[in-house]
């Protein structure tokens, strides 16, 4: 695991810094047991540096992610979360070796999911509990990503 970061400029005094930049960078294994690690590394990293993106919306987002890099790509073959931690959001990207986009993820209009399937909602909750989302070609396949806003200091509940 790699962990940069620089600490924010300031002058003088100030009532809140910003949380300094941060970023990590993982190879998981291409399993179901890829899940809670990932999981577990986006609470940790929002956690200890006290980081106001929702953690919770986090965790769910990065596992909707790697599950469906898991489930939806062939190979054996390592993925790769990537966690960034900017001022102002948390960038999440899990890197997969199949070029092929997600399907859904940018296109609007999708149909609701099948309420008797256990499965086809992950896309969904993405667009819908992300700030912002989308997929990018690799060197090596794609990159899928989301990014969750911080919350200012005077929003966030007491």
């Amino acid at each position: 695991m790699v962990i940069t970061g620089t600490p924010p400029a300031t002058n003088g005094h100030t009532l809140h810094e910003p949380p300094s930049t941060a970023s990590w960078r993982v190879a998981l294994p291409h399993s179901a047991a890829a899940v809670p690690v990932a999981r577990a590394l986006v609470r940790t990293a929002l956690t200890e540096l006290e980081h106001t993106a929702d953690s919770d919306t986090a965790e769910l987002l990065t596992a909707e992610l790697v599950a469906n890099a898991v489930e939806h790509t062939a190979g054996r073959g390592p993925i790769e979360l990537v966690v960034e931690l900017l001022p102002t959001c948390c960038h999440v990207e899990v890197h997969d070796p199949d070029p092929a986009p997600p399907g859904g993820l940018t296109r609007p209009g999708l149909a609701a999911p099948d309420p008797w399937q256990e499965h086809g909602r992950g896309l969904l909750l993405i667009r819908a509990l992300s700030s912002a989302c989308g997929h990018r070609p690799t060197a090596s396949g794609k990159a899928v990503w989301f990014r969750l806003s911080a919350v200012p200091p005077r929003l966030r509940p007491a």
